[in-house]
């Protein structure tokens, strides 16, 4: 039978493990409302310009024109997330993540939130458009800063043996972000779009956003960036340190991203204007391919995060960069098919699955291979530098259909090179399992 002191004693670690816990689920819940937040946000515009932009904001363009003036809109904010990543990131290895995570989520929805207000050309003119790309500047800005501060965060809470895991929350942010936007416009009657009906899925963010802010002002400063300042000074100037120290490992990170970024903003950005205009399909029809990819993608995420915590990080990407290299091509062979089973299946494979293995490791992944003082920097910059290409990706494609005469096997070719790329940059890149963030590298 225990003595008093010894039953005390041993009350002490249990309390710390229970504190701890209710700590990491609300970093979890924090981290995916955070995120889901943010890419909503994005993801609401990238529907929009494909679907109404190009009529409200670029009538004297023809049709082609109108439509790449929308993407360049869309491709913009990528210009400003790598900005978003060294200003976000510096701060928050030197004052810590939470500050830097609040403020970028307050931006990040305000932007949005002001675009759902924005008059139209028919209004006042090229002033619109103007305020539009204004406010897309600051989108981006934001959001370089918020999935790095989120992926630093839930990682260093995270158990060592369960990184892989508990890091899958952040990405399924991107996936419950992409569902609810593909569902607000898949519900929306068509014929009130262009009379307003846009605005609602960018107004009703607010909502949201306060609901973000109450639960990520909850959570704790991570232990790891506690520990390394007591241990030592933060970094004066993170970014300087990122490219005197970490120059590989930031432009590894942004090479594993060229395969999964390009194939995620044809699915996202590209599909609804290709399969519509060129293939013959509805506007809905793309709709809930990406509803379908998404809802699958709640699942298989998860599991290629756990997969990467029992047989490495390494294996799981090779996977799905693998995938997404060999699917290249019949990628389009089946939507260019015509056949809506097999139009369903292409989309659904590409994004829950060759997209999925590789998306669900990056939070483990990257944050492992970066210093606790430079961690924040770090990962963002690596996957924000890749970004660029992303946000880039339907403008690039729909020239590419354009100069190909409507025959699609250019993007194909696009998507198969970027994905050999992300393949050779994960066999450059060393296994990181187990691995302490602590640790020099």
């Amino acid at each position: 039978m225990s003595t008093p002191s010894q039953a005390l004693s041993g009350l002490a670690p249990r309390a710390h493990a229970d504190k701890a816990a209710r700590q990491l689920r609300t970093v979890l819940g924090s981290s995916l409302l955070g995120t889901t937040i943010e890419f909503y946000d994005f993801f609401i515009y990238g529907t929009a310009a494909a679907l109404v932009f190009p009529k409200l904001f670029f009538p004297t363009f023809s049709p082609l024109a109108g439509i790449l003036a929308a993407y360049a809109t869309l491709a913009i904010p990528f210009l400003t997330r790598p900005l978003g990543a060294m200003v976000f990131g510096h701060y928050g290895d030197r004052l810590g993540r939470k500050k830097m995570l609040l403020l970028s989520l307050m931006v990040m929805g305000l932007s949005t939130f002001a675009i759902g207000l924005v008059p139209t050309y028919e209004s006042i003119g090229v002033a619109a458009p103007v305020l539009v790309i204004l406010l897309r500047l600051v989108q981006g800005f934001a959001l370089g800063g918020e999935w790095g501060g989120a992926t630093t965060m839930v990682i260093e809470h995270a158990p060592r043996e369960r990184r892989g895991f508990f890091g899958t929350f952040v990405q399924l942010g991107n996936v419950v972000g992409l569902f609810i936007s593909t569902l607000v416009f898949a519900v929306l009657p068509k014929d009130q779009l262009l009379q307003g009906g846009w605005r609602l899925p960018f107004l009703a963010s607010i909502v949201i956003l306060l609901v973000g802010i109450v639960i990520r002002s909850k959570v704790e400063e991570t232990p790891v960036f506690e520990a390394m300042k007591k241990s030592e000074q933060p970094a004066r100037m993170p970014v300087l340190e990122v490219l005197r120290h970490h120059k590989r490992a930031v432009f590894l990170a942004m090479g594993m991203r060229t395969g999964e970024i390009v194939l995620g903003w044809l699915v996202i950005g590209f599909l609804l204007t290709y399969a519509t205009k060129t293939v013959g399909f509805t506007s809905n029809d793309v709709l809930y391919a990406i509803l379908g990819a998404s809802a699958l993608g709640m699942v298989t995420f998860p599991l290629f995060g756990a997969l990467s915590d029992r047989i490495g990080r390494r294996p799981v990407y090779l996977i799905g960069a693998v995938l997404a290299a060999v699917f290249a091509f019949p990628f389009f062979w089946l939507i260019d098919s015509k056949v809506p089973a097999l139009f369903f299946f292409s989309i659904i494979f590409g994004y829950a699955f060759a997209l999925g293995a590789m998306f669900a490791v990056q939070p483990a992944f990257f944050s492992e291979t970066f210093d606790t003082e430079v961690r924040y920097t770090g990962v963002s910059l690596g996957a924000q530098l890749a970004n660029v290409i992303g946000g880039l990706t339907p403008m690039i494609a729909t020239s590419l259909v354009a100069w190909a005469g409507g025959k699609s096997w250019p993007i194909s070719a696009f998507l198969a090179v970027a994905s050999l790329v992300t393949v050779g940059c994960v066999l450059a890149t060393r296994e990181t399992r187990g691995s302490s963030l602590l640790a020099q590298h």
